[in-house]
């Protein structure tokens, strides 16, 4: 499976990729499973989340600044850590 891609954007890059046209999905501290059944691109905004895979693969974490791409079929579990607040691109 392909991995979690965490980058540090320059302004350029989001431009480029339109993040602030995106819609945003916020979420209080919580843990729960998810499955990305596409790949998703998420700018997040505010936050702290540490995801863990449930292939075995390390835990990622990321956090408020960071790009993020989910590959699809990820099946894992999130741990918000601080509350989050995301744009989003399903693709």
């Amino acid at each position: 499976m392909s991995k979690i891609n965490i980058e540090k954007p320059t302004s350029e890059r989001l431009a480029s990729l339109g993040v602030t046209r995106w819609p945003t999905w916020s979420k209080e501290v919580s843990q729960f499973p998810w499955r990305f059944n596409t790949q998703e691109i998420a700018y997040i905004l505010e936050g702290e989340v540490t995801i863990t895979p449930n292939d075995g693969s390390a835990a990622v974490s990321f956090q408020a600044g960071d790009l993020v791409t989910f590959p699809a079929g990820l099946s894992c579990t999130w741990n918000i850590k601080k509350a989050l607040r995301k744009h989003y691109q399903l693709g």
